[in-house]
């Protein structure tokens, strides 16, 4: 049976005695709970053993409320604790002397869905700088990664930094966000008092769950659109269609795990990515659909495309490879309609100067390779299994987990 990092520090004392004197934050958001569903903050306020002073909410805040891109949370007080809760998508983006006056130790108890794009990964590296500068102790609560050990996708190339976009990882990183603070310790060289809570009994590569305990742990969205273990599997391709004019399925109740655009035609699509690269569509089932989303992209309009199943024995979680996937699915729509608008320009987590797409990959070589006619899936595979490959080599020294 898992432990997570909340339920270990929960149930041993001496875990709960380095807290003794100190005072004690927390960052958290809906999915910080244990496997009772009791939330971190209360769990934390119930032990006698911690001074809780305050608390800090990531992207979507601390209750999750906040739908989409650059969807700001206010600070607010904590009505039943009487604590302050500092938002970290708000004002500021990194905590302030302020904020950081308010405790000695933050606990960082963040489900995370193993993808660099996905800002808690930023939001955490911000808050180790923070702390190195002032000497405040960070621990980090871990928590399962839902997408398993596979790596895919292209790193992040220098200058490309942004808030989609904290270090060089390649788009499914792999790792654990306890893990991850490792890296950005030894990576940025941060002088921090810097801790991991470990999980016990976490098997990353044991079925059925492949990441995810699955049959031990409800699955609790992290962030609104995180409905469900398979939008976490899926995520690390569908979420460069946020770059993108298709609807990735917001306004349905599968947002992140379907792509679709009006008058676009599912199967032929699906044809045309077979046809392209047959390789990159497995370990998982297509199924073309049509959806009318009721916000965001598309509403109201009926769109065509397919879904990608991933709950189900098809589901290989090493074959699965998401983000070449729907790499596949831009370059087949720009082979069957090379005039289509694919790409979509608007503000894209406080970047306004570069396409949305771009920072998504954390470089222009994915968009390249979509828009130039002669580039072949050869192309793209070498760039990417390179990067591939040294993600791995280089956090080889920060897995945990084995």
């Amino acid at each position: 049976m898992i432990q997570c990092g909340i339920d270990r520090l929960l149930a041993e004392p001496l875990l709960r005695q380095r807290l003794a004197g100190r005072r004690v934050a927390l960052l958290g958001h809906p999915a910080s709970v244990n496997a009772q569903l009791v939330h971190s903050l209360d769990l934390l306020a119930q032990s006698p053993e911690v001074n809780l002073t305050s608390a800090f909410g990531p992207q979507h805040g601390l209750k999750g409320d906040q739908q989409d891109n650059m969807r700001e949370t206010p600070d607010e007080q904590d009505a039943a604790l009487g604590i302050p809760v500092f938002s970290l998508y708000g004002e500021v983006r990194a905590p302030t002397a302020a904020m950081l006056d308010t405790f000695d130790v933050l606990l960082v108890d963040l489900q995370d869905l193993g993808c660099r794009i996905y800002t808690f990964l930023t939001t955490l590296r911000y808050v180790l700088e923070a702390a190195a500068r002032t000497g405040k102790t960070v621990w980090v609560l871990d928590r399962p990664n839902p997408a398993g050990r596979p790596v895919e996708g292209l790193a992040l190339r220098e200058g490309w930094e942004s808030f989609v976009g904290a270090g060089r990882f390649v788009m499914r990183h792999g790792l654990t966000l306890g893990e991850a603070g490792d890296w950005f310790c030894k990576e940025l060289r941060l002088d921090v008092d810097y801790d991991v809570v470990e999980m016990q009994g976490w098997k990353p590569a044991a079925g059925p769950g492949y990441g995810w305990p699955l049959g031990e742990r409800s699955w609790v969205n992290p962030s609104p659109n995180a409905a469900s273990l398979s939008m976490a599997r899926a995520y690390a391709g569908t979420v460069m269609l946020e770059g993108t004019t298709l609807s990735e399925g917001r306004g349905t109740t599968r947002p992140l795990e379907m792509l679709g655009a009006p008058g676009l035609d599912g199967d032929a699509l699906l044809r045309a990515m077979h046809h392209l690269a047959p390789e990159w569509m497995v370990g998982c089932r297509l199924r073309p659909c049509w959806f009318e989303p009721t916000f965001h992209k598309h509403v109201g309009q009926l769109c065509g495309g397919f879904q990608i199943h991933v709950d189900d024995p098809a589901y290989d979680p090493v074959k699965f490879r998401p983000w070449r996937l729907v790499a596949a699915a831009f370059k087949a729509i720009r082979q069957l309609r090379p005039d289509y608008p694919l790409w979509r320009d608007f503000p894209y987590e406080y970047v306004t100067d570069r396409l949305a797409i771009d920072v998504i990959n954390g470089s222009t070589l994915l968009r390249e390779w979509v828009d130039d006619p002669a580039a072949e899936p050869g192309d793209l595979e070498m760039t990417a299994s390179r990067d591939e490959q040294a993600w791995q080599a280089e956090t080889a020294s920060v897995i945990r987990y084995r």
